[in-house]
């Protein structure tokens, strides 16, 4: 009997030890065990400080407070008097874009790293849908003006002649043969658009150039044979089948 009363006080002392251990309920702790395991399973913060764990792995982290240059990492840096410091170079010429009633409509920007010229355009009040958008061989932005190679045709922005280098080669490998435009439903539209077929000085030579905004899309000569057995007409490998002219800018030097 002394045996059994012994060995049943053994195990009751371990029950309790293992208790406080594992819930805090032995003597005097029970409810403060309970307390602190409802506000874990709660979110609140145990009596330590918390650490960050990174990657979801057990091991604490430190800390880390980001300084405002990290904070803003990976967006684009600017100069001391806030241009751009992108890979694009320094805008180097320009044009306003005006319709056919004269009113401004976007402008569009070149700039120069090495061999490439970077075009950047922004426009507005267009119809929506793709638009053609080349470098015309001069630079005039004349309503109601005469083809200069055919002056029997009269249209708007006529006198900015045909498409920059396109007496060297067929459409869509003109030297002015740009990515088209695609207007959204509200009006507007812009591109940023590379190339190494020219450079910014062939834009402002004597006779100048030209951004040219066309009212339809751009077809870059792709005619299938099925419509056309002996490929693309004379028309088409001057303009795309792009249409009317839009939309027009000369071209000038920036800050000139």
């Amino acid at each position: 009997m002394t045996t059994t009363l012994s060995s049943i006080r053994a195990v009751a002392a371990t029950a309790a030890v293992a208790c406080a251990v594992l819930t805090g309920c032995s003597s005097g702790v029970g409810s403060a065990g309970s307390e602190s395991a409802a506000s874990l399973t709660a979110g609140e913060s145990s009596a330590a400080s918390p650490t960050s764990v990174v990657g979801g792995n057990n091991a604490p982290a430190s800390q880390t407070t980001l300084s405002p240059a990290s904070a803003t990492a990976g967006t684009s840096s600017t100069s001391d008097t806030g241009g751009s410091t992108g890979s694009a170079g320094d805008v180097t010429a320009n044009a306003d874009l005006v319709n056919p009633a004269g009113a401004q409509i976007g402008t569009v920007e070149f700039s120069v790293n090495g061999t490439v010229v970077t075009v950047t355009a922004e426009v507005e009040g267009l119809p929506a849908g793709f638009k053609g958008f080349h470098i015309h061989s001069i630079g005039k932005c004349e309503p109601n003006s005469a083809n200069p190679t055919d002056p029997s045709k009269v249209g708007d922005f006529l006198s900015a002649g045909g498409h920059l280098g396109a007496e060297a080669a067929a459409h869509p490998d003109h030297e002015g043969d740009l990515s088209s435009l695609q207007v959204g439903q509200d009006g507007s539209a812009q591109l940023v658009t590379t190339t190494d077929a020219f450079d910014v000085d062939a834009l402002l030579d004597a006779d100048g150039s030209a951004v040219m905004v066309h009212a339809g899309p751009d077809n870059f000569g792709n005619i299938p044979t099925r419509y056309a057995p002996t490929g693309p007409d004379a028309e088409t490998q001057a303009t795309g089948d792009s249409g009317g002219r839009a939309a027009c800018g000369v071209v000038e030097a920036a800050n000139g």
